[in-house]
Parts: C-alpha cells; structure tokens; sequence
C-alpha cells in the first residue's frame, strides 16, 4: 500500500512523517505573549464545555520564584486542581482538573503568567486515526539489496538518501562519536532491534506521555508495532554499521527514545509530555534532539486564545531551558505543503482530539510548537532529485535547511525504485516513509557530526554550522508541478543562497566531518 503522508508522523501535509516551521516568529527567548491580530475564533474549551466529572490536563505557568509557586500550588488546590509535578525551573505546573472553570479561576489568580488546558477532549477521549501505512521492505527487494554491494549494510542499496548527502562517504571518515547522544522525542524506540541496540542510551531514555519522566526500564519502548514512527526515527539517524540491516547517518553516535505520544491508536502529542522530554532531555545531557511531529491538539497555536498561549508558553519555556543547558533542537516542517511566509493558512484539522473547525490563521500569529519556536531548527523535506517533496510545507525566512525525507513522485535508481526513506521498525522489521518527520533525523544526524567534529560547539554555533555546511540547489526553475498534473503547488521564493524550499540548503553529511 502507498504510504500517505502521516499526521503525527509528518503532519497532515506539513510536518513530521511531514511537518516544519520557521525559527525567527515574532517570539523572544523568553516568548511574548501579547495578543495579536484577530483569528477565526477556536471551539468552546474544554472549561466550558465539560461536565463536572470530565477531566482535562493544564499547564500552569509561572515564575521561577519559589515562593510564588508555592502560592499558585495552593490556589490550584482550591481551584479544584491536582498537580501532576511541577517544573519548578522553568515555573511550568502540570495539573488534572474536572472543574469545568479551572481555567477562568487559575488564570485570575496572582502570580499566573498563563494557563490553559491541554487539549479539548477529556483524558479518556480518542483523537482522529492516521493515514496511511508503511511499505515494509520485501524478501525480494531485500535479496536484491544485498546482492548490490557486498561491502556496504545489507539493505544500503535501498538507501539512496545516504548517498544523497554524502553520508556513506562521511561514515569512512568519522561516523560520529559515542560521547553525542540524539534523543528521539517521539512514539518510542525499540531499542532491542538489532541495527539500534549498539547504539542506545537507556540512561538517557523515558517516558514522558503523562507528564512526569518515568525511568522504569523498556518504559520508553513502544507500546506495539503499530506505534513504529520513533523507531523509523532513530534508524535515520544512528542505526550501527554492523553488518546488519540499515545504516544512519551518524552510525557512531548514540541515539535515546522520550516517548511523549499517546499510547492509543491516535499516537497524540500533547503539550505535557513535550514539556517533559525537553527537561528530561536537558537534565540527562542530551546534545541533541529531533521532534518530527507537532504538538497536538492544535496545527497552529494562536495567541490570542488563552488556553492556545499557555501551551506554546510552557513548551517554550523547556525547549529554551534544554538550549541553555547546551541542547540542540531539530523539528520537522509539516507535511501539508503550506506556506508559513504566507499571510493565511487555512487550518481545517484543529482540534485533532475532539471536532475540528476550519478557521484561517495568520502564520505570524498562530505557530506550530515545537518547530516554529526560537531556536528550533526547521527542516523541510527532499526527494532523491534534491527537489522539495510534493507534501513538504515550506516558507522563506521559516524554513532552515533541508533533508531528504522521501518523495513517491522523485524515483531513484535502486533496485526497488522506491522513493521513500527505509529504516528500522519495531520486531526487527525495515520500511519505507516519507515525510517531513524523516527529513528531520537527516538532519539531526548531520547535526550530530557536526556536534562530534566540534564538541564545544553550542547549539547556536551547531545551527549556524548546519547552514553554512548546507549545498542549496536555489528555486525550481521550471513551475512546481511535482505530480504532472499541470497546476502549480507551491512556488519557492528566495535565491540561491536562502529561499523558501530549502531555506540555507540541503545537509552535507561529508562535508559536516571534514
């Protein structure tokens, strides 16, 4: 079955399994959070719509004051609240609430900077299902990759996106360093398939769905096979050269799993469990950490909605507390081949958990968390042609680099022809995706070479490194018609250095050890 571009795993067309945003939004390091223009208006909240017996996760955000938040811990007792933990760095409170006005009251109440809930569905509730399915590799396929080169990974024929970036190359000379570690924020890693056991650090693994880290051994291994996206993630990145399967691009560094996503079929990503992995992956000396999904359940979180603001203010207040500690972040662009430069987007898939309504945003209002956040690097997707994928959403001065993420309209010469990504599964298994959420690992292995080359590097000089390593192909000449159905998709704006497609460039992997 042809793999569609996946919601969670890329985005509805834009982000991770497709999804990306840019970096430089009208956010501070510390993000402001004034109200901007007027949006399409968002459904009733969950505080005023629920019963009296449904709970709804919040976030809480305050300062880092120790006094003030023993304050405001009190008043969410009285509000009817019970906190989960409380991250008293970075002053984010994680509360269950069935009081259908916890939201009104905890914001009223002194010392909150903002407060919202996490969602607009109940605990228990379920979300929207995702589309499409891998191609797992076959026997034949597989006989053939082997028999291709007998000096590379058995299944390396099939990897056309290593090539693409000089990876096999750069794998001779320095295949990255053990001392770098690539935390996997995602479904869950399977750490006992055999092309990731060499490489994983359980020391710096968890699981963070409910909000708290929970250390538990195998607790950051996915619930089932069907839960594969994270897997596929970190295969894309350190997958070892060990005579056996795939190969990642930086095959010598260490890779960890954070599971943040759901454990049901709808595989969620909320705001909670964002917030957790990014501390959680600071505390353990995480260097860098890929985010191929967006955070649910909202496409683009906008500031003037309350409940909206708190969640992009919580997540950013952890991703920017993980940079400080010396923590890169990389985030896919989006698989809904939007135009973040634009000045509208329609958003017809928010909120995921509960009935979405079609409202247009304005993207310098309205951001996708975590990829449009200070700092966060955005990725934008490629296919074997070095050309943007038909799904990948883009946007100039929002998009950073770019990396292969898989293109079923981009063939290449391998002996199955399949344009997508391959890279390991749960059980041991290999498969093909595409999307925005493998064009982010591309780049986060890049970024961990660069981290291995420069150990002292931050993740500020990391970023800047990545640009400047980045070969960019400049704008289509011809008119973007990726499928050859005659209408034009998109249109890249820029030139030859930056541009909307590929934003500095396509990542150089060979380039990143030299």
């Amino acid at each position: 079955m042809a793999h569609l571009p996946s919601r969670r795993i890329g985005r509805p067309g834009r982000r991770k399994a497709a999804l990306a945003v840019p970096i430089g939004i009208a956010l501070t390091a510390s993000l402001s959070l004034m109200p901007g223009v007027a949006t399409a208006a968002a459904p009733d909240t969950p505080t005023a719509a629920a019963a009296e017996s449904s709970t709804y996760p919040y976030v809480v955000n305050t300062s880092t004051d120790h006094k003030t938040i023993e304050s405001v811990k009190k008043a969410i007792t009285k509000a009817g609240g019970s906190i989960v933990i409380a991250y008293e760095k970075i002053g984010v409170i994680v509360v269950h609430s069935s009081n259908p006005d916890f939201g009104k009251q905890i914001r009223a109440v002194r010392g909150v900077q903002s407060a919202g809930a996490t969602r607009t569905a109940p605990l228990t509730a379920a979300g929207t299902t995702e589309a499409g399915a891998p191609q797992y590799i076959s026997a034949a396929d597989a006989a053939k990759a082997q028999a291709a080169d007998a000096d590379a990974e058995p299944l390396e024929a099939e990897q056309w996106d290593l090539r693409a970036i000089g990876a096999d190359k750069a794998a001779k000379i320095n295949p990255g360093s053990k001392d770098v570690t690539v935390a996997v924020i995602d479904t869950g890693v399977d750490d006992t398939h055999p092309d990731l056991a060499p490489n994983f650090s359980a020391s710096q693994s968890a699981d963070c769905v409910s909000g708290k880290p929970d250390t538990t051994y195998g607790s950051w291994r996915p619930v089932d096979a069907d839960h594969y996206h994270g897997t596929h993630v970190a295969g894309e990145i350190a997958a070892a050269r060990n005579g056996v399967g795939v190969a990642g691009v930086a095959p010598g560094v260490k890779v960890a799993g954070i599971t943040v996503a759901q454990p049901d079929e709808n595989q969620l990503f909320f705001a909670e469990s964002v917030v957790c992995a990014f501390v959680f992956a600071a505390d353990h000396g995480v260097e860098i950490t890929n985010n191929s999904y967006y955070m649910d359940p909202w496409l683009y979180n906008c500031m003037d909605d309350p409940d909206q603001r708190a969640l992009v203010d919580a997540v950013n207040r952890a991703q920017m507390y993980a940079q400080k500690k010396g923590t890169l972040h990389l985030a896919s662009a989006g698989n809904s081949n939007h135009d973040l430069a634009s000045d509208a987007i329609v958003d017809e898939s928010s909120p995921d958990d509960s009935t979405p309504v079609t409202r247009t945003i304005d993207p310098s209002e309205c951001f996708d968390v975590p990829t449009q956040l200070p700092g966060v690097v955005t990725v934008s997707a490629t296919g074997v042609k070095d050309l943007k994928s038909y799904y990948s959403t883009y946007g100039k001065g929002v998009v950073d680099i770019a990396a292969p993420g898989g293109d079923r309209y981009q063939i290449p010469d391998t002996p199955s022809k399949n344009g997508r990504i391959l890279s390991t599964m749960p059980n041991g298994e290999y498969a093909y995706l595409q999307g925005t959420s493998m064009a982010s690992p591309h780049a986060a292995g890049v970024a961990a070479l660069l981290k291995s080359t420069h150990p002292n590097a931050t993740p500020s000089q990391l970023q800047w490194l990545l640009k400047a390593q980045a070969d960019n192909p400049g704008c289509p000449t011809e008119p973007y018609d990726p499928d050859g159905n005659g209408v034009v998709d998109s249109t890249c704006e820029g030139g030859d250095r930056v541009n909307g497609f590929y934003g500095f460039g396509i990542v150089n992997a060979l380039k990143a050890v030299k």
